[in-house]
């Protein structure tokens, strides 16, 4: 199954960087990095990030992976980007979203009468984008049908393992997660930051 990580200028590192971390460790997924715009991304860091593929050469079939970050701000006001984001997320198996990702999800309308989450530090401004979502405040992530959003940064390292088990076996999660010394919050309504 291909993880399709959708890049864009100011994108959080962690959100991007730590769940690929753990699907990384599964030899049954496909880590690709992908951009709508000019094949590179530059990070909320200034990290150029370079050689990216285009949305013409993924398979949108897979897991689509929104990132938040600064640039989420700029990017709900771009219809051009909401609406080309919203047909690859209409073809995908699946959509994750961490932190303000979260943000152009809601621009889309594929989340309206879903339950989501977001960073609790942006979450009153992702919140004002959509009144028809059914917005968690104290979920760490959430799950409804193919989609899966996070609370801020780390957040959304506990929701990829909680899609991990899900599509495979909680000891496969386990084991990835020990692997890579990461003590997983499993409880999806424990977020200490809300």
């Amino acid at each position: 199954m291909d993880i399709n990580i959708l890049l864009f200028d100011e994108f959080e590192p962690l959100d991007v960087f730590g769940p690929a971390e753990v699907f990384l460790h599964a030899e049954q997924f496909n880590v690709q990095y992908f951009t709508l715009s000019n094949k590179r991304a530059i990070t909320s860091y200034r990290l150029p990030i370079v050689d990216l593929l285009s949305d013409e050469e993924i398979d949108t079939s897979g897991v689509l992976l929104i990132p938040g970050g600064p640039g989420t701000r700029l990017l709900v006001n771009d219809k051009n980007f909401i609406e080309k984001l919203k047909i690859l997320i209409d073809k995908s198996t699946y959509c994750l979203s961490i932190c303000t990702g979260s943000a152009l999800l809601a621009m889309t309308t594929t989340l309206d009468h879903k339950r989501a989450t977001s960073n609790k530090l942006a979450f009153n401004w992702v919140t004002s984008l959509n009144s028809k979502i059914l917005w968690q405040r104290h979920a760490r992530w959430t799950m409804d049908d193919k989609f899966y959003t996070s609370s801020g940064v780390s957040a959304g390292i506990d929701m990829s393992f909680a899609f991990l088990e899900h599509v495979t076996t909680r000891d496969f999660a386990d084991n990835v997660a020990h692997d890579i010394e990461y003590v997983r919050i499993r409880d999806s309504q424990s977020d200490p930051f809300s």
